[in-house]
């Protein structure tokens, strides 16, 4: 808090902060843009600020003794913070005095073991517009599970919303089914698109080729009843000895036109391609779907027969740029090898030049790599400049 600013002024401005600004979303907003334009704290009193509380979640290490990571982004919604914990419990905390208001615990079986340890990025809000004001889960908070189950809980209290799902989860299954509880984890918050809750998963795409569940499923968000899946995995694509392509980072949705943004993972297995020729269509890719029926609209692959484990790892950011005297809605995509691709968000198209670049060939019996690799075009000719 603000020295500057007592207790009872921030709670006067909070309403209208939370109102106006807030961080109801994951990334601020359901297009992933990370940016708040609250005017609070300026350069001014920036200096003034000192910690007004902390909060200790009591989270436990889990009984299998897998690692635990913290990296939850807490959102802020109808003036609750509210936070997930690597065990998937959702803790709702007031935020000015850090007080917790209610606790949810999903409890996760002893036997769970997730590859890439307890983790939960966070959880989704979706408030329904036909619900009397403070009706029971007229807003309601959306967790997915490290066990692959989707939970839905009264903002209010915190409470499991029974009309969702089997009072109140859904649980997920997929084909082939895991080897082991935690090959296949939702820790990722859902996207919200209208009343839909669209998933993804995260898989253990080091231990075999064939993975389970790299479909993305949408929900509806009063009953749980499935409306969609779309399966990006090379599977689809007669690779039947593969798998992967799923969707574990968070996802970025555009209201205005329905459209649904998905960052998929590399192929599985990740440095292993000899079975699954090909440039393996919807992995490491950026892929627009219709969020009404699932459909794909197009794909923008960042890098082709993924052999490099070059996941698209953050949430694309939808964004409006300035080019040849015009506004343009584009969808802004970070890499894991340093690019930063901007596309056209209608069409997938490059806004700026991407070059097909010739890549050397893989020395690795059975291993067929592709020969070339998009490449930012402005990147491609640094390079030649440095090589002479």
């Amino acid at each position: 808090m603000l020295r500057s600013l007592s207790v009872a002024t921030l709670a006067t401005l909070l309403p209208a902060v939370a109102a106006a600004q807030g961080w109801p979303t994951y990334g601020g907003k359901a297009t992933g843009e990370r940016y708040s334009a609250a005017t609070i704290i300026t350069r001014d009193n920036v200096h003034l600020l000192a910690q007004a509380w902390t909060f200790h979640t009591g989270d436990q290490p889990h009984a299998s003794g897998h690692g635990a990571n913290f990296e939850d982004t807490p959102i802020l919604a109808d003036g609750k913070l509210l936070v997930c914990t690597p065990s998937d419990r959702v803790i709702a905390l007031d935020p000015l005095t850090g007080q917790q208001d209610w606790a949810f615990d999903p409890k996760l079986s002893a036997s769970l073991k997730p590859a890439n340890d307890f983790v939960c990025r966070g959880v989704a809000v979706w408030h329904d517009p036909s619900a009397a004001p403070g009706a029971v889960c007229g807003a309601r908070v959306i967790l997915a599970t490290l066990d692959a189950r989707v939970i839905e809980l009264d903002l209010a209290t915190g409470r499991p919303c029974e009309g969702f799902g089997e009072h109140g989860t859904v649980s997920l299954t997929s084909a082939p089914s895991p080897l082991y509880p935690g090959e296949l984890v939702l820790d990722s918050p859902p996207a919200v698109l209208g009343d839909a809750l669209i998933v993804g998963s995260a898989i253990d795409d080091m231990t075999r080729a064939r993975t389970p569940g790299a479909e993305v499923r949408a929900f509806d968000a009063r009953t749980g009843a499935l409306r969609w899946q779309f399966d990006p995995s090379p599977a689809r694509d007669g690779a039947r000895l593969s798998g992967g392509g799923n969707v574990w980072a968070p996802i970025a949705v555009d209201a205005a036109s329905g459209l649904v943004f998905l960052p998929t993972a590399g192929p599985s297995a990740s440095y292993w391609g000899g079975e699954r020729p090909g440039e393996d269509l919807f992995a490491s890719s950026v892929l627009a779907l219709d969020g009404v029926t699932g459909r794909p609209v197009w794909r923008f692959q960042t890098t082709h027969h993924d052999i490099w484990d070059y996941d698209v790892a953050a949430q694309p950011t939808l964004a409006t740029v300035r080019r040849d005297g015009g506004d343009v809605p584009v969808v802004i995509v970070a890499t894991k090898m340093g690019f930063v691709f901007v596309l056209d968000r209608a069409t997938g198209r490059p806004l700026f030049p991407v070059m097909e670049r010739p890549v050397p060939a893989s020395d690795v019996p059975g291993e067929n790599a592709s020969p070339t690799q998009p490449i930012v075009n402005r990147w491609t000719k640094i390079m030649q400049q440095v090589n002479g």
